[in-house]
């Protein structure tokens, strides 16, 4: 196999560019966000979506939130509500802890095992 030694200086020269162009922005790669996710998650307690649906955090517009960051919550606490097919169904807390992160906005579509809640 015959390296073309053309192609690869044309390479080098446009990654140089490129390395130009981004220098001081924070650009992560999915990998990176991941690790970054990861970190942040690291020995915490996440609770994660059941099902897909639409989450609101208060029991009716308007009304308290079921949870807010730092506040301390029990295991079996409603956490907020995912709406499928016109049913509220009511997450609970799978366990006791500090809230750490809401990691949903009220009235947001959710997706099946996406993180919810973290807990410290």
């Amino acid at each position: 196999m015959e390296i073309d030694k053309k192609l690869i200086a044309k390479l080098i020269q446009v990654l140089e560019e490129l390395k130009k162009v981004t220098k001081g922005q924070d650009i992560l790669t999915s990998e990176a966000n991941e690790e970054k996710q990861n970190d942040e998650t690291l020995g915490n307690v996440i609770i994660k979506s059941p099902i897909v649906g639409t989450a609101y955090l208060a029991p009716e517009p308007g009304a308290k939130k079921f949870i807010e960051e730092g506040k301390k919550i029990k295991k079996g606490d409603t956490i907020m509500i995912v709406e499928a097919m016109k049913t509220m169904n009511h997450i609970p807390s799978t366990s006791d802890g500090i809230v750490k992160k809401v990691c949903v906005d009220d009235g947001s579509p959710v997706e099946f095992g996406q993180n919810l809640v973290i807990l410290d």
